[in-house]
């Protein structure tokens, strides 16, 4: 079964937005992550963004999530209106995140192809051909 998730983007106050939506929603946080911890000795990576939330997500009752990070220019360029959002799709298979990528892409812009990960996640950013951005995330079972 696929599950959605939100995910926003920050302009450095990532933390402080979830801290926020914790106190209206409830809810545990999970996973709080500095670029600094995820990117160390990046040279993209200046000084006065190395301790912004690079991932952060609140599980919100059973089965929704709300995830963030600050944007950092030097990593995805300027953010304007439109790019900071995201919709994550969440497949059961390596197999069916290509699937879902590859179909989503069709008459879009892939903005990172699909890749595997150190930490065992498989994932990709795509525009559609709607203009609305999504990330196709899997990760090896045993990883999660």
């Amino acid at each position: 079964m696929v599950t959605l998730a939100s995910y926003l983007y920050f302009p450095g106050n990532a933390e402080k937005a979830f801290d926020f939506y914790k106190s209206v929603f409830g809810g545990e946080t999970m996973g709080m992550q500095r670029y600094k911890e995820v990117f160390p000795g990046d040279k993209r990576l200046v000084k006065n963004d190395e301790n912004k939330v690079q991932h952060i997500a609140l599980r919100i009752g059973k089965d929704d999530m709300l995830m963030a990070s600050d944007w950092v220019e030097s990593f995805m360029g300027k953010m304007v209106r439109g790019n900071d959002y995201v919709i994550s799709v969440f497949p059961d298979s390596k197999e069916e995140a290509q699937n879902i990528f590859q179909a989503l892409s069709t008459g879009g812009v892939v903005e990172m192809p699909m890749d595997d990960h150190p930490w065992g996640g498989y994932d990709g950013v795509c525009k559609d051909k709607f203009g609305v951005r999504w990330t196709v995330y899997w990760y090896e079972p045993e990883k999660k």
